[in-house]
């Protein structure tokens, strides 16, 4: 229900300014802030005039209406109306004169607005809604508002202009401010710009340097393999011809002694051809030459060439293969060589017994196993084996002679045909190496593709990105023994594809992974709307990139198990977000704190003025609020007041996050209030992302402090 409070009859342009004044008293006396009182009285300006200019007989109504808390004000006439409002309301009519700027405007600055005109005349209808901190509006409040604005006598009209060229003055100089603002964010915009083209040419530059040492290292493997062969193929020849007497008989002493450096010769090169091999294949210059051929065939030459392996041994080589397998298109070579080393370990390894070669199909691809009861290998030793010159220390090992290449290369050869490599073994109860490859061999498949895990339903699966095999092993048994299910990968490209598949709950990542290091995954990982947890854990001692790339946590190498197992839990644990508000009317600079606050801790929600915030605020009930001091409608003073006067949110810790300088009476008054101060120039520094996480724990954990920060 509306409450007359004073009105003003339109005969006279001093009457018009008078209309302007008392809109601007009425607002004052409301409660409503320096803006608001502009706005308003700028509205009744606009629209008084226009009645006085194109009409006859207006008057200015001022009313309230208490129960919706409106200040409304109504502007009527008896002119002939507005031709073309439509037109006008669409803001696409041009005058001369002006006519339709103010109504336009005058909707723009209201929180409700209507306008109705006839032929008879026309009636503007338009109201703002008092503040949130305004005090409910009584009968004796109204009588007193009533008698207050009796009392103004007119004021002239250049007293009138005198007032709007202040407030000119002082929007002026706050749009000022702000533009200055503005430009101090554009420079620290345009210098991180830099930054970055830096930073990517660094990269550029640091990826052609080691693109050029892995071909300096292909180059240098090659080029030295080729040296040793000549000299060795000359010993192998010379051998040959002494052992077939060509110079004359040997001693049998001679004989055993030639023997020997034929068996060395033997083995130095094979180990030049695995050199070989596996330069081509880094350097991607091996290529696949892919045939069409039968299995059966290919497992039949194998038995041959084997058998004489078996001749100083009880070994039995079995093998098993169904009758009807289906003709392989891949390379028959490079499946030969890889069968071959799988046999020639199993028979190698395994004392007595038996070394079993079967065949099946599964789907489009073909398996290849080699089983073995033989001395069977570790789980630790099963993740080591397959690294170049690695071998297991045994006393069987010692015994047995062998380069450490034929595992790493057959596992290579796997991948170039699009498949992979596989074992299971136990110590004691033999191994059994398997050859995954597709039935048609695809170059566009031919990747490596990563290990799904099989999921355990009452574990979690925490991602282990490392390339140390020995440390990602001890990571897992800790993870193990507290209740989680670990996988491991040693690349960024292994890890980005599992993730694809599966969602681990949470990543423990190393930040150097032989000569790839993982910042742009993590960010990228992180850029999810439901991003993973992850947890750092590297020598990399540089918390300020880790945190500013988005890690969660942050542990230094060598670790301490507890402090893992511990940020681990508390990644993954289910636990609400903790609320952050921002109230901020800049979009650039919401954006730029939003980039240091981890999403999986915390929850942010954005207000882009001080009464959305207000609102938010008492909707949302958040642990921290981030406060800008110059908004559109309410200063960061005027906020906090209301912050401290409202009783849900009194206790809420703000932190003045503004480019202001404050002087003495502005640090007393936030001091007084529990204010903390959290200048916008601290996110140039660059252990920024450090300072926002500390202070955002510190007063979420602990409430407010008495003093503020600067």
């Amino acid at each position: 229900m509306n409450r007359h409070i004073h009105s003003v009859n339109l005969t006279t342009e001093r009457e018009v300014v008078s209309a302007r004044q008392q809109g601007r008293t009425i607002a004052s006396a409301l409660g409503f802030d320096h803006h608001d009182q502009i706005r308003i009285a700028t509205a009744v300006s606009e629209i008084a005039r226009n009645a006085f200019r194109y009409a006859k007989d207006g008057t200015v109504v001022f009313s309230v209406d208490p129960q919706v808390r409106l200040f409304r004000v109504t502007v009527t006439d008896h002119g002939a109306g507005i031709p073309h409002l439509d037109v006008v309301m669409e803001g696409s009519y041009r005058s001369t004169t002006g006519m339709g700027m103010g109504i336009l405007g005058t909707k723009r600055l209201m929180d409700e607005f209507s306008i109705d005109t006839t032929r008879l005349g026309t009636a503007v209808e338009f109201g703002k809604f008092l503040p949130v901190h305004s005090t409910a509006l009584g009968e004796d409040d109204l009588q007193r508002l009533i008698a207050e604005v009796a009392r103004q006598h007119p004021a002239a009209p250049i007293d009138e202009l005198q007032t709007q060229n202040r407030e000119l003055l002082r929007t002026l100089n706050e749009l000022r401010e702000r533009k200055e603002e503005l430009d101090h964010i554009n420079a620290e915009l345009q210098d991180t710009n830099r930054g970055v083209v830096a930073l990517y040419a660094e990269l550029d530059e640091r990826a052609d340097y080691l693109r050029r040492a892995s071909e300096l290292k292909s180059s240098f493997l090659s080029n030295m393999s080729h040296e040793f062969r000549t000299p060795l193929n000359s010993m192998l020849a010379l051998t040959r011809m002494l052992l077939e007497r060509l110079d004359g008989e040997l001693t049998s002493e001679q004989d055993q002694q030639i023997r020997f450096i034929q068996r060395s010769a033997k083995e130095l090169s094979e180990m030049v051809d695995d050199l070989l091999d596996l330069a081509k294949v880094e350097a991607g210059r091996f290529k696949v030459n892919a045939k069409t051929f039968d299995v059966s065939e290919l497992l039949g030459a194998l038995r041959g060439m084997l058998k004489p392996l078996l001749a100083e041994s009880s070994l039995n080589l079995a093998f098993a293969y169904a009758e009807k397998l289906p003709p392989l298109h891949t390379d028959e070579q490079k499946i030969s060589q890889v069968l071959r080393n799988f046999i020639s370990n199993a028979i190698k390894f395994t004392p007595h017994g038996e070394v079993r070669v079967s065949t099946r199909v599964v789907d489009d691809e073909i398996e290849f196993s080699v089983t073995d009861s033989g001395i069977g290998i570790s789980e630790s030793d099963q993740r080591i084996i397959f690294e170049e010159f690695s071998q297991i220390d045994s006393a069987m090992q010692k015994k047995v002679r062998g380069t450490g290449l034929g595992l790493p290369l057959s596992k290579k050869f796997a991948e170039l045909l699009g498949g992979r490599v596989e074992v299971k073994s136990a110590m004691g109860a033999g191994s059994t190496f398997s050859l995954i490859v597709p039935i048609v061999f695809n170059s566009s498949s031919a990747s490596v593709e990563p290990v799904v895990p099989l999921l355990d339903a009452d574990k979690k699966l925490i991602l282990i990105v490392e390339d140390n095999a020995e440390t990602a092993f001890i990571y897992s048994k800790y993870l193990s023994k507290a209740g989680f299910q670990a996988h491991c990968v040693s690349t960024v490209q292994a890890a980005e594809e599992l993730i694809t598949k599966i969602r681990p709950a949470a990543v423990i990542l190393d930040v150097l992974l032989g000569t790839e290091t993982t910042w742009d995954f993590l960010r990228e990982i992180k850029k999810e709307k439901e991003a993973i947890p992850v947890l750092v854990m590297s020598v990399t001692d540089d918390a300020q990139r880790i945190f500013g790339s988005g890690a969660d946590s942050y542990l230094l190498k060598p670790f301490v198990p507890e402090e893992m197992i511990a940020e681990i839990l508390k990644l993954t644990s289910p636990f609400e977000r903790i609320r952050i508000l921002m109230i901020d009317d800049n979009e650039v600079s919401r954006y730029l704190l939003r980039g240091h606050i981890p999403e999986t801790r915390y929850e942010v929600f954005e207000a882009r003025d001080a009464r959305e915030g207000l609102r938010m605020a008492q909707q949302l009930m958040p642990a921290l609020i981030f406060l800008d001091f110059y908004m559109p409608d309410l200063n960061g003073a005027e906020v906090v007041r209301n912050i401290r006067n409202s009783k849900d949110i009194a206790q809420t810790p703000v932190v003045l996050h503004s480019t202001k300088v404050l002087d003495a009476e502005e640090l007393e008054y936030f001091r007084e209030n529990s204010i903390t101060i959290f200048p916008k120039q601290t996110l140039t520094l660059t252990d920024s992302s450090v300072r926002i996480r500390s202070l955002i724990e510190s007063l979420t954990a602990h409430g407010n402090e008495e003093e503020p920060r600067v």
